[in-house]
């Protein structure tokens, strides 16, 4: 029997399916990773800093959405400042 293939970077199997936990992330994990308190990563959460789903009372975190964000220092695409137009006056 063959191992299922995976994804080299996060160690996730290909064919994702939900019950699959190897592809999600734990708060504790982040809280270890960011070096700081379960509370504080819950409290990210809720004001969606970090990227994830909430089911019920469950949150749902999978580790390439939190890896993304996690290498893009939070920075969604095409965020940022934007430039305003600039005006010119007319006489």
């Amino acid at each position: 029997m063959s191992a299922a293939p995976t994804n080299s970077a996060s160690g996730c199997q290909r064919d994702l399916r939900p019950e699959d936990a190897t592809c999600r992330i734990t708060v504790l994990e982040i809280a270890h990773r960011l070096n700081i308190g379960r509370q504080a990563v819950y409290a990210m959460l809720e004001q969606q800093i970090i990227p994830a789903i909430r089911l019920g009372r469950r949150w749902i975190i999978t580790r390439h959405a939190y890896e993304d964000w996690e290498r893009t220092c939070g920075t969604r695409s095409g965020g940022g400042l934007r430039t305003q137009p600039e005006l010119t006056v007319l006489n």
